[in-house]
């Protein structure tokens, strides 16, 4: 089909997209408020339904104060019975797939529904968002004239008691349209591969002669597949091999340590990089704008959100606020009620709004993951902006790093302990300790307050992780490739620990 024309055809869905996406702009709490009611409505006959007796809900007052704030583990025996082929449980309609997570650091596995509301109301409904989006942005954009690289999880599908279970990726491509298979590399076969290294090479060997035009997957992964096309071909230089590359669309981590890698592989200056904002209980938020890192949070998905300020969260006076009341700036626990059948569920992340006007986000970090040992409240946000600049200042490049207290021990005073790997070294390890010690105090008033004088915390220590270090952690716990990824700070030594171990026993 003729470029012009798929582009005639995109702009055709985005006008009339656009639309919906202008009405819950322009009115944002009604268009969540009304979602909610039909959420309770859709299920108010089913187990929990009337458990809570969703039918005379009638405000969000009412709702708050009925349903409780739930965690996985208070929803996993509901689950469980879903999987093993129960119906009208949570949701009242059969649920056929559960995406299986492990999440950054739990070694038990995590089944999270997807109804065939969410795969088509939410999942699929925010990949065209997204193409919409940018095609408007770019309307010289060439995107149709080849492939997508996606990079998906490397566990293919189970089937028992006629439910399916997977990476989210897997179900994804599993039930996708044949448009998509069409304009997407690598096959389906490749894609759902089990065995991570070999998926790799399968994947270099069937997408370098293709035409790919746009990449789609998490940041770290993706990058150690791009290195491996440029070792493979002996290029320096991606475009080198895919000439009409012109997007990146990622999400799952932060893309803040992984620019310079890319930029140095993909030296184009107006080469786009789009962020999205997803998980495997649902698609959030989009970048709708060129050149920001700021996401418009998508209100028409089968979503209702819900916030906890983080100043709060988990104590006595926790306080749960619907969209309308938070604040730009604000480190907020989202909670989300969903199509799937997710109650006032904690999903784990941290969020901050840049605006309310329109609801826009950057991802701050994890409720678990953050170092609070001393009333730092020291956040992956924090660490990682420190990192990149203390990087540019000293010429260093980082693969991987994470950092846990060490605690106060009698008159020992606590500190923070990080171990990072580098691709390019500083010169000066010292220096570069310095340096991120005093650009954490920018960032963060909290952990300034307790650096004050050496008063509660000394000076972070460093260590160099070896060469490999968190890729050989990841595979000894299985967790190669998908969503799996380093947990970039803990309250406690269990990950840095085994990781100084593993450092100096290799």
């Amino acid at each position: 089909m003729p470029i012009p024309l798929v582009n005639s055809i995109a702009s055709w869905f985005l006008k009339k997209r656009f639309h919906q996406i202008e009405l819950f702009l322009k009115y944002p709490n009604e268009v969540q408020n009304e979602l909610l009611f039909q959420l309770l409505s859709t299920a108010k006959d089913t187990e929990i339904g009337k458990t809570y007796d969703f039918s005379s809900i009638t405000n969000y007052k009412t709702f708050s104060e009925r349903i409780p704030i739930s965690s996985y583990e208070d929803c996993q025996h509901m689950i469980e019975r879903s999987r093993r082929g129960e119906h009208n449980i949570f949701w009242p309609h059969p649920i056929r797939w559960f995406a299986k997570s492990s999440g950054t650091t739990n070694a038990k596995s995590k089944f999270i529904p997807v109804s065939t509301e969410s795969l088509e109301d939410c999942h699929y409904a925010a990949s065209k968002d997204l193409l919409c989006m940018y095609l408007n942005n770019n309307e010289d954009s060439q995107l149709f004239t080849g492939k997508s690289l996606r990079l998906g999880g490397s566990k293919e599908l189970y089937k028992e008691n006629g439910t399916a279970f997977g990476d989210l990726s897997a179900i994804l491509i599993d039930n996708m349209p044949f448009w998509a298979e069409f304009s997407s590399t690598p096959s389906s076969k490749v894609s759902l591969m089990s065995d991570w290294e070999i998926k790799m090479q399968a994947i270099v060997e069937e997408t370098r002669n293709e035409n790919v035009t746009s990449l789609a997957g998490v940041p770290s992964w993706m990058l150690v597949l791009l290195n491996n096309v440029l070792d493979a071909t002996g290029h320096e230089s991606l475009f080198d091999i895919w000439p009409n590359l012109e997007v990146y669309f990622h999400g799952g981590v932060s893309f803040v340590p992984y620019v310079d890698q890319y930029k140095a592989i993909l030296p184009k200056s107006n080469f786009r990089y789009y962020e999205i904002y997803n998980a495997s209980e649902g698609f959030f938020a989009i970048q709708d704008q060129n050149n920001s890192s700021e996401l418009l949070l998508m209100l028409d998905y089968g979503i209702f959100y819900e916030f906890i300020p983080m100043h709060s969260y988990g104590s006595l006076d926790q306080k749960v606020i619907p969209l309308s009341e938070v604040e730009v700036g604000i480190n907020y626990a989202v909670i989300i009620t969903t199509n799937a059948g997710l109650w006032r569920y904690k999903i784990g992340d941290t969020v901050r709004f840049t605006s309310i006007n329109p609801y826009r986000i950057k991802v701050s970090g994890r409720t678990k993951h953050h170092i609070n040992a001393f009333g730092e409240e020291l956040i992956i946000e924090n660490a990682e902006d420190a990192l990149r600049e203390v990087c540019c200042s000293t010429n260093a490049e980082i693969v991987d790093y994470t950092a846990a207290p060490i605690f106060m021990n009698g008159k020992q005073k606590g500190s923070h302990e990080w171990l990072i790997e580098f691709k390019k070294p500083p010169q000066d390890l010292e220096t570069f300790n310095t340096l991120l010690d005093t650009k954490l105090k920018s960032l963060n008033s909290d952990y300034e307050a307790k650096r004050l004088n050496n008063m509660t915390l000394n000076m972070p220590t460093i260590h160099i992780a070896r060469e490999h270090l968190f890729y050989d952690w990841l595979k000894q716990h299985d967790k190669l490739g998908g969503q799996h990824k380093i947990p970039r700070l803990s309250n406690s030594r269990e990950y840095i620990d085994e990781l100084l171990s593993l450092n100096t026993s290799s």
